[in-house]
């Protein structure tokens, strides 16, 4: 490692950190400014807003917009490497722009390694008590629920469906179980209203029918004005969800929350998958970003340093754009979550690849 290399890798590091340190301090300030009036008006200790919340929404808001503050910090110190004409020196000294190229890769792939464990383990880890802070004091009614026409599978060939479920009291009406056999219908279970049982655990019907069907043969038990308690794999959790409850998985919590939706067809699957693959892919868009920084900041030009940093940030605001319109891609119009999440990654690789072709040699 030659000693420019070791100079822009510190100019990256530094300019990145404290940009990162910039924006953190706007965040906080315009946040708190937001929520005062929440944090007075509800029981909450000062203890709580600054360990419990703010403490987790510093790596919260970093983790959101890493990317970004590469390309900006990038454009920031090439564009005064290039106004200081240091960049046309080392070129003319014969060092290819693949050469020079090579400490922003360096320093881009670091900071993606940091973002990639981020993502997947610590940033989910303080967004759990930082939400849950927010769900309890900041934004109460951040959940939603399942309440009518519910289709549930708990089991491999076992079906639930209920016409409408109160959460208050964990009750409803319109009960209906059923299991098949090769897809054979072999039981069929039907109450007009149910209820829970927190106690032990079991759902209590009222009014209920039972149908089986064996060798052709239909055998009925009829429950009417009567109560049965079963027990089944569903519970009232079931029926509630935070909207922000992917964020607080890590990615082997996200993985198994997956699967058990998938076991019950519940079919919010495809906003965890499209979480997942986002984990993924947006670490190797620090590289992208640093790549098309460099390239577009290391030409001297007219307009100086606010020109580059005008068009950072118009890049920056079309890759937000971009990964908003796959994520509604994703999980409204059914493209494969994977190909979504990694669609700006694409778009943005080919800009990079141009601009580097064309970039000051």
């Amino acid at each position: 490692m030659l000693t420019i290399d070791r100079y822009i890798i510190r100019k990256f590091l530094g300019t990145f950190f404290f940009t990162a340190l910039l924006f953190t301090i706007i965040a906080i300030t315009i946040n708190f400014s937001e929520h005062i009036e929440k944090f007075v008006d509800k029981p909450v200790t000062k203890k709580e807003i600054l360990f419990d919340y703010y403490l987790n929404f510093i790596p919260y808001i970093n983790g959101l917009l890493w990317p970004i503050f590469s390309l900006i910090a990038v454009i920031f110190f090439t564009s005064r490497m290039a106004r200081n004409t240091e960049v046309v020196a080392l070129l003319n000294a014969g060092m290819s722009y693949s050469r020079f190229l090579r400490p922003y890769l360096i320093t881009s792939f670091f900071l993606a390694g940091l973002y990639l464990v981020g993502n997947h383990f610590f940033f989910p880890k303080g967004n759990k008590t930082m939400m849950t802070f927010e769900n309890k004091y900041v934004f109460p009614n951040n959940y939603k629920v399942k309440s009518s026409n519910i289709h549930l599978f708990i089991g491999p060939e076992s079906k639930v469906y209920i016409s409408n479920y109160l959460t208050n009291d964990s009750s409803g009406t319109g009960f209906r179980l059923e299991q098949y056999h090769d897809l054979q219908l072999t039981f069929l279970l039907q109450a007009k209203s149910f209820e829970y049982l927190r106690d032990v655990k079991k759902w209590r019907l009222h009014d209920y029918e039972i149908r089986k069907w064996q060798d052709g043969r239909e055998a009925y038990i009829s429950g009417k004005g009567q109560e049965l308690d079963t027990a089944i794999a569903l519970y009232p959790s079931d029926f509630v969800y935070y909207t922000n409850d992917k964020e607080m998985m890590t990615s082997a919590e996200l993985l198994r929350f997956i699967q058990y939706e998938q076991e019950r067809g519940i079919g919010f699957s495809r906003i965890m998958k499209s979480e997942y693959h986002r984990r993924w892919a947006e670490p190797f868009t620090i590289v992208i970003l640093t790549v098309i920084g460099a390239s577009i900041a290391s030409r001297k030009q007219r307009g100086g340093m606010g020109l580059n940093l005008a068009l950072g940030v118009w890049i920056g605001a079309m890759f937000v754009f971009l990964s908003k319109f796959a994520l509604t891609f994703s999980t409204n119009l059914h493209m494969n979550p994977m190909l979504a999440m990694w669609l700006p990654n694409l778009v943005f690789g080919s800009l990079a690849a141009y601009l580097t072709t064309k970039a000051q040699k």
